[in-house]
């Protein structure tokens, strides 16, 4: 069955860096999208960055631009983020989803999976 599992989060000072791991199972990573999302507490989620299944083009929203980068392993089936000069904005549970396709990336109605998430906490 289709899952993915996210690992990496943790607690960390501003300014630290954090690598995590979506790792997929179930299906063909190079058919799909694969997105991180995040929510707060008491806030919506919000979409971080995409991969797309193919040609490796991504996204990243304008919050983390120049900080995150996200990247895949397609023989170990795993999505990576990498967050570097974290902010305390930065806190929440990260989520892993899959879509097909790459319009409209950012709206989290359009994954038909999502791993549990993952806890990242940024103290200042």
């Amino acid at each position: 069955q289709v899952q993915l599992v996210e690992s990496g989060g943790g607690l960390v000072q501003s300014g630290s860096s954090l690598r995590l791991a979506c790792i997929t199972s179930g299906f063909t990573l190079e058919h799909y999208a694969i997105g991180w999302f995040r929510q707060a507490p008491g806030k919506k989620r919000e979409a971080v960055s995409l991969i797309s299944g193919g040609y490796d083009v991504s996204f990243v929203a304008d919050s983390a631009k120049g900080r995150f980068a996200i990247s895949k392993d397609t023989a170990k089936k795993t999505v990576f983020l990498q967050m570097n000069d974290l902010k305390s904005e930065d806190t929440g549970v990260y989520f892993c989803g899959r879509k097909r396709g790459t319009a409209n990336w950012s709206s989290g109605e359009l994954y038909d999976y999502w791993g549990r998430g993952t806890q990242v906490t940024v103290s200042s």
